[in-house]
């Protein structure tokens, strides 16, 4: 498994955020109101930390994050709830290397990568359980977990990430893989009865790549728990038209929609309401097809001058509240 230059500062940005204390997260703030995202039936969540820009990603940060814009599920990644419990970094050196912008030399990153494989291996599911009962206790579902190359682990540590995501409580776990890669992912998913939602851009002639719509067909094909995490705005943007009757289609293999908002033809991310991705229709699709799948925001346009990630994510939140309960 090779990591680029942007896994090592993932990696670098949760251990950064991770407690001194390995495998305990701190209490909520009392102060702080439990979340309530569930709008009209619709289960709204957040992929996190990817939409937390520029702040500390580790998994009290996260916590503290979601409490405060009121959410209450996440698609959340593997990194932070890993080094919450204490993983290994991928080499110290290697990390401050990818910070620095240089690339870790290829023996340092073979040898963190079998360190943090022993240290998985190593792994009670115990652990994650307790990871999730303080997030629950906090009011949030960590409902998809995020890892990234899981094409490319081991057969035994593949074992792993569905037994973690099963632990933590998820319905599925979400990835960016080659097509061809999800027959291998999917067996997995079929073993372990959980299902998998392939990431989906804009690329629409590359056969390896989740764009065109049968990219999707192939990864079902393949097997039953192989699903689509559809990402409207890039669906939108690339193939130009609604992906709402899609979605319709293929509800049952539908783990969760990530939500943007984008202009045609490839356009800009805008602030919600201000591009033509048809956000307002798959919302009330869910809404009215009673969908359980997540409705997960991503901040992906820039943040204002004079506002903040916060800011800008609370009224994410707000107009998806608007929507489903105006």
């Amino acid at each position: 498994m090779t990591y680029t230059r942007r896994d090592f500062g993932i990696l670098a940005a949760s251990a950064a955020g991770a407690l001194a204390v390995p495998g305990v997260l701190a209490a909520a703030p009392l102060d702080v109101k439990r979340p309530d995202s569930v709008f009209g039936g619709v289960q709204v969540g957040i992929n996190a930390p990817y939409s937390f820009h520029g702040m500390p990603a580790g998994a009290d940060d996260v916590l503290g994050y979601l409490l405060q814009t009121g959410i209450s599920a996440a698609e959340l990644r593997s990194q932070p709830i890993e080094a919450a419990l204490g993983a290994p970094a991928l080499a110290s050196k290697g990390v401050g290397e990818a910070i620095a912008g240089t690339t870790p030399p290829e023996a340092e990153q073979k040898a963190a990568i079998e360190a943090l494989k022993k240290w998985r291996l190593s792994r009670s599911m115990s652990e994650f359980k307790a990871f999730r009962k303080k997030y629950e206790d906090a009011g949030v579902k960590i409902q998809i977990v995020k890892f990234d190359k899981i094409d490319a682990a081991s057969d035994e540590v593949l074992d792993y990430c569905f037994q973690m995501a099963k632990a933590l409580g998820a319905n599925a776990i979400s990835c960016e893989i080659p097509v061809s890669k999800t027959k291998r992912v999917g067996g997995f998913a079929a073993k372990h009865e959980l299902m998998v939602g392939y990431h989906g851009h804009g690329n629409l002639t590359n056969p390896e790549a989740f764009g065109r719509l049968g990219a999707w067909e192939q990864a079902f094909w393949y097997s039953k728990f192989n699903g689509a995490n559809v990402d409207i705005g890039h669906f939108f943007a690339s193939n130009g038209f609604s992906p709402a009757e899609w979605i319709k289609e293929n509800h049952t293999r539908i783990t969760h929609v990530h939500l943007k908002d984008r202009k045609k033809n490839m356009g800009d991310g805008m602030p919600w309401g201000l591009g033509d991705t048809p956000l307002k229709e798959v919302l009330l699709l869910m809404k009215k097809e009673k969908y359980k799948f997540q409705a997960t925001i991503e901040l992906e346009y820039p943040v204002p001058a004079g506002s903040s990630v916060l800011a800008e994510i609370s009224k994410c939140v707000a107009f998806c509240k608007s929507v489903l309960e105006g």
